[in-house]
């Protein structure tokens, strides 16, 4: 029986990486284990910024790919939560009756969709700014040296 409240908390928290799709779609799901991926190559872009600084390249790319990930995961997390209870119970829980109480909205249900809003929401802002910010500034950069 899977938990409509326990799977948006679990997509919100564990979801970049895979968590979520371990826990409904089992073990032998691609995606669940491809997920990890961008998000160590956006951790990644986070070390090598602490350590070369803001200048490194390709951070422009890495940094926003954490992002990216950890907002799909919280946009996920509200379609969980939103989800009716009838069809929550027919895709996840077949084998119970439509009116299933695992498929049921209460207040921690709400609380994970409203902080999935507000923390991916946030996070996108910042992934899309520090992205294109340090884009057009590499790209000022390489005009700069063809031009001297």
């Amino acid at each position: 029986m899977k938990n409509k409240t326990l799977a948006a908390w679990i997509t919100f928290l564990g979801g970049p990486l895979g968590l979520h799709r371990f826990y409904l779609f089992g073990r032998s799901d691609r995606l669940a284990w491809l997920l990890p991926v961008p998000t160590l190559l956006g951790l990644f872009g986070v070390q090598r910024a602490q350590q070369f600084g803001l200048d490194a390249p390709w951070i422009w790319l890495l940094i926003p790919l954490l992002g990216l990930t950890i907002t799909g995961c919280a946009l996920n997390a509200i379609v969980y939560g939103l989800m009716g209870m009838e069809k929550w119970n027919q895709r996840f829980n077949p084998d119970l009756p439509h009116e299933a109480p695992a498929g049921q909205t209460n207040w921690f249900t709400i609380a994970a969709v409203i902080a999935s809003l507000l923390i991916g929401s946030t996070v996108l802002m910042a992934s899309l700014a520090f992205g294109f910010q340090r884009y057009f500034e590499y790209q000022m950069e390489a005009a700069h040296s063809l031009a001297q």
